[in-house]
């Protein structure tokens, strides 16, 4: 029996179990020979190692684990319309699918066919989370049923899965997705997009390395033209992951020996040659029909036993699943794990739903309690490594910057080498009195200082309002941060920060005020610069007074820098006297100037201390105090907070439910030796 040798089916049927054809042929022919004999199942002795994986890879299905991105080995069966797809199923499952024009199967159909050692079958449907239960006569109709009722009654596909369970004594364990025939052209009633949608769903379940393509195919065709080829080789090239089914070989023999044994279109896994049941045939005459025409026909009893009949199909589709679950059994395991892990990961990171107002105000009292710890390290310790590349943060480095550029301002405004001595001139000749003469009038040094202070009296201003602008901005970056998962927390928390800030920024407005004031107000010091510096620069007065007598037109001061005197020559008897009080002017002015900035350096020092260690409690009074109903609105969580934690419950718990029933599996495998 058996002229021909079809190809070598290479790498792909090693790596999924499928024996060499020769090692299985005499088993085969002894096969063929029990046939004709009544009662013979389509079960093979795989049926006992596979079922409790197969239950388990199942249960994985229901509980619908591919939803989180978790791949299950499956046996995805496709055929152009007509190809005869259902007629083999019927076969493997004994039982009679819904028939007619057009096509039939609108959904995914799940068909875990699994051997029962009662002779009353056992049948059912699921869907849309109900199970629906029925009998082998009444299938077809059940099927038709619950189609419509997720794919609607008209003639339109759905990629919602319907699955039917048939525990039956003779079938082989099995679970195999039946999907929608391939059709190009749209009948009545249905869309017009129909190919496009089949082929999605389609390439859909076929595109996962974890699926077996079982491509149906008429032996009437070519099968390099078929649709069904075309897509599978468009995610598995090498047919590494294929079985091929002819169907109706009865009706075309000829040239299928050339066909199998060529190999033209890459089927790795092989081929399986089958007669469709004809009519009311019942199963068991229909394999007896079946064996003898593969066994006398004068062209199909040339093909090679061990590719023919629906018992070999069935028992290379068990062993491939077998080996394929194998394969993936440790990935389904380790990905479940990785799942399940970064879910809780995930989960552990939001914020606990709060329940009470007890709970509201102890999720605000963290959230300050971590602020301000951070706001310590970044604004009064200069710890920078929660905020390792964002420089903005790195505050005390900028606050000092911001003081560098404060001091350059002011001594940049108060550089004045135009009309040198000219003012102080002047005001000695409008406050001079009845006096000894070369007496220094005390009017005249406040009147200068008042002038000098009023130039720079909006830089201080202008200052702390920049520095408590970048303060706000640090102090709300930094809440917003540990608040983020409280969305609802976050305009409050806004409100009330910048109402803190802005309260401090007016205390220091008010201290340069008052600082402003205290300078016009007196000229005192006990800097002992200030003498040092006084006297250097009157020494200089011998120097000065040649320079003018000999016509020169620019002098030296060190310490001040270079002056233009050629206006001072008609100034001549008030110039000593001048002299004298331009050169304590320089000296007392830095040293205004000087601790206008170390004060400054010193208030922002101690308010910024104040706000985080005292002034930012405040803002837990805000929102005990307040009466817009933030607390209340803690109380509901965002949609998109509510939505997310929602999935990763639903993850977690399917994912849980996943590890104990591969723990199940695994115990089982462990105790059974296999």
């Amino acid at each position: 029996m058996g002229g021909g040798k079809p190809s070598s089916k290479g790498k792909g049927a090693e790596e999924y179990g499928v024996e060499s054809q020769s090692s299985v042929n005499a088993e085969v022919l002894v096969e063929y020979d029990a046939i004709f004999q009544d009662h013979v199942p389509i079960v093979s002795y795989y049926n006992d190692r596979i079922t409790p994986v197969l239950d388990a890879v199942d249960r994985l299905r229901q509980l619908q684990v591919m939803k989180e991105g978790i791949q299950l080995p499956t046996i995805v069966v496709v055929g152009d319309q007509s190809s005869g797809k259902s007629s083999v199923l019927e076969s493997l499952a004994c039982i009679n699918l819904p028939r007619g024009d057009g096509i039939c199967t609108r959904v995914p159909l799940i068909m875990r066919l699994k051997h029962h050692p009662s002779l009353v079958p056992e049948i059912y449907l699921q869907y849309n989370d109900k199970t629906v239960p029925t009998d082998e006569a009444h299938i077809a109709d059940a099927i038709n049923l619950a189609t419509d009722e997720i794919a609607g009654s008209g003639k339109g596909i759905s990629d919602s899965e319907l699955t039917l369970v048939v525990k039956k004594n003779g079938v082989p364990d099995l679970t195999l997705v039946d999907l929608p025939g391939i059709t190009r052209v749209p009948v009545h009633g249905q869309p017009e997009n129909i190919y496009e949608q089949i082929a999605g769903i389609i390439m859909k379940y076929i595109s996962p390395d974890e699926s077996v393509i079982l491509n149906v195919l008429s032996a009437s065709v070519d099968f390099s033209t078929c649709e069904s080829i075309m897509m599978s080789q468009k995610v598995d090239k090498k047919g590494e992951r294929t079985i091929a089914v002819v169907t109706k070989v009865d009706k075309s023999p000829e040239g299928l020996l050339e066909k199998v044994t060529r190999n033209d279109v890459n089927i790795g896994l092989g081929y399986v040659c089958v007669r469709n049941r004809i009519g009311n045939e019942s199963y068991q005459d229909a394999r007896k029909e079946e064996a003898a025409l593969f066994a006398t026909h004068q062209l199909l009893s040339k093909i090679d036993k061990s590719t023919v009949g629906i018992q070999v199909l069935a028992q290379k589709l068990v062993q491939i699943q077998a080996n394929i679950i194998a394969k993936c059994l440790p990935d389904i395991v380790r990905k479940i794990d990785e799942k399940f892990n970064e879910s809780v990961s995930e989960l552990s990171t939001m914020p606990r739903r709060l329940l009470s107002v007890a709970e509201v105000i102890a999720a605000f009292m963290g959230i300050i309690a971590s602020s301000k710890e951070s706001l310590m390290k970044i604004l009064v310790r200069g710890e920078n490594y929660e905020y390792p590349i964002q420089k903005h943060m790195h505050c005390t480095a900028r606050l000092a910057e911001m003081l560098d550029e404060y001091s350059a301002e002011l001594h940049k405004c108060s550089v004045h080498t135009k009309n040198f001595m000219v003012n102080e001139i002047e005001v000695l000749q409008e406050t001079k009195g009845i006096e000894l003469p070369n007496t220094l009038p005390h009017t005249a040094i406040l009147t200068i200082l008042q002038q000098k202070v009023e130039e720079i009296s909006k830089l201080p201003r202008d200052f702390v309002e920049k520095v408590w602008t970048y303060i706000e901005y640090v102090v709300i970056s930094v809440l917003n941060q540990y608040s983020e998962n409280y969305h609802q927390l976050q305009l409050f928390i806004r409100r009330a920060a910048k109402k803190l800030v802005g309260k401090m920024k007016d205390r220091s407005i008010d201290w340069v005020t008052e600082n402003v004031q205290m300078e016009k107000g007196t000229d005192y010091t006990c800097n002992p610069g200030y003498m040092k510096e006084l006297h250097a620069l009157l020494a200089q007065q011998p120097k000065f007074f040649d320079a003018i007598v000999a016509g020169c037109h620019q002098v030296k001061i060190e310490g001040f820098g270079d002056v233009k005197v050629g206006h001072l020559r008609e100034f001549e008897l008030i110039l000593p006297q001048a002299f004298d009080f331009k050169m304590r002017v320089i000296a007392y002015w830095n040293v205004v100037l000087m601790r206008m900035v170390d004060n400054m350096a010193l208030h922002l020092q101690l308010s910024i201390r104040n706000l985080v260690s005292r002034e930012i409690e405040n803002v837990n009074n805000e929102l005990v105090g307040s009466t817009d109903g933030v607390i209340e609105r803690m109380l509901e969580e965002p949609p998109s907070v509510a939505s997310k934690r929602e999935r990763l419950n639903t993850s977690i718990k399917l994912l849980r439910e996943s590890q104990e029933v591969m723990a199940n599996i695994i115990d089982k495998i462990e105790i059974g030796g296999h």
